[in-house]
């Protein structure tokens, strides 16, 4: 992002002035962002990359400081000058929550403002779990965090939650969840979670993007795709800069998008899906149907098939031999569609099949793509690993207080 000027565009009719208020909030917005990313900087290194006056940095620094989300972190020597003073997030400033939301558990974390992860609590853990079954999992979660960080819950923003299904906004501005594949009824948020403090939603292939977008894979990338791999299958958009959602928030479905006319029940009840190919359970019963013998069904007999394919069972092989191919016709369908600089994978099956297998899925990608599509992306995998959920969903409340000087925000808001 440029320096931002003094009018904005208003559509196709032309501009009009901005509000001096709009200007002075996204330039706060603008600052506040660069200085968590940068982890340190200096008034001038600020006001270089964001195209404001250094007059301006000044004047944002001194409230960020005062609202207690910045502060002074020493100084550093200058070329033939004074001192540089720097600018860094206060840690202790807001506090943040992030929940990945998945079939079998949850995991709730509690980021600082430098979004360093300070805490962790999982619950859950169980065979697929039912919706009440989650939804306690998350509230004792939440309230095992609270119990553990009293004073930082005291400024904490709010909670942003990662979840497996279409989260869409009702006719009275509450939002809901529909998790078709899962079986569960559509149920609103607040049903979900019971919490004092703001509450926010979205697919978790979502919030991965968003963790990805803000200082991983997607940082700083106009147009990628980020995949998520798990027992589920999911996609987050990144079109000019921007995570698309659709006409209600469902842009990215894309592990129901059908690759087999009258193929493989999904879980979503229809046929032919991509998760239906691709999910964890799909390509552990693939290996099972093939002969395969293992136990369990997470990271640990995903990491059996691959183990077994290094060392040349022809089962095991056929079946990541077929995967691959199934990977790179789904994922060359996209880069065809969308023309992507960047292909992330992620999600826990993502992130193992990327770290042995990243050149034969990027050349079946590139085969199942048109020559020029297919050539103009890289393939790389996520950055942030298994937090990638929770750190994305943490950033719905950072978002809030990037947007809104402090004093402005406060459970319940």
């Amino acid at each position: 992002m440029t320096g931002l000027s003094a009018s904005t565009s208003v559509g196709a009719g032309g501009s009009a002035p901005a509000r001096v208020s709009d200007v002075r909030q996204r330039n706060r917005r603008e600052a506040l962002r660069r200085i968590i990313l940068a982890g340190s900087t200096s008034r001038a290194e600020l006001a270089r990359d964001s195209g404001l006056s250094i007059g301006s940095v000044t004047n944002i620094a001194t409230e960020l400081i005062a609202e207690g989300l910045v502060v002074e972190a020493g100084m550093v020597a200058s070329q033939g000058g004074r001192p540089v003073t720097l600018l860094a997030p206060n840690p202790s400033g807001a506090y943040l929550l992030g929940a990945d939301v998945g079939e079998r558990g949850v995991a709730v974390e509690l980021f600082d403002l430098s979004m360093t992860r300070v805490d962790r609590e999982f619950r859950g853990g169980r065979e697929d779990e039912s919706l009440e079954a989650i939804s306690q999992d998350l509230r004792e979660a939440v309230a095992a965090l609270r119990e553990r960080n009293p004073d930082a819950w005291e400024r904490t923003v709010g909670i942003g939650l990662g979840l497996p299904g279409i989260v869409e906004w009702d006719a009275d501005g509450h939002q809901v969840l529909h998790a078709q594949s899962l079986g569960w009824p559509a149920v609103s948020i607040s049903e979900l979670v019971d919490s004092d403090i703001p509450v926010f939603a979205e697919n978790g292939a979502k919030t991965l993007a968003m963790a990805e977008m803000w200082n991983g894979s997607a940082r700083d990338v106009d147009e990628a795709l980020v995949l998520l791999l798990g027992r589920g299958v999911g996609l987050g958009i990144v079109s000019d800069g921007e995570l698309a959602h659709g006409h209600m928030s469902s842009a990215g479905e894309w592990g129901h998008v059908k690759i087999e006319r009258n193929g493989r029940l999904c879980r979503c009840g229809g046929r032919g899906c991509v998760e239906a190919y691709l999910g964890a359970d799909a390509i552990l019963d693939s290996w099972r149907e093939a002969g395969g013998r293992f136990e369990g069904s997470g990271w640990r007999a995903i990491g059996e098939l691959l183990e077994a394919e290094r060392a040349g069972d022809p089962v095991a092989s056929a079946v990541v031999e077929e995967l691959v191919q199934t990977l790179g016709s789904a994922v060359g369908g996209l880069v065809n569609l969308t023309n992507p600089q960047r292909v992330v994978i992620g999600g826990w099956v993502g992130l193992r099949l990327m770290e042995t297998l990243a050149p034969p899925i990027e050349s079946a990608i590139r085969a199942a793509s048109l020559d020029r599509p297919g050539s103009q992306f890289e393939l790389v995998p996520c950055r942030f690993g298994g937090d990638t959920v929770a750190l994305g969903a943490a950033m719905m409340p950072l978002g809030v207080l990037l947007n809104e000087p402090r004093g402005m925000v406060h459970a319940g808001a």
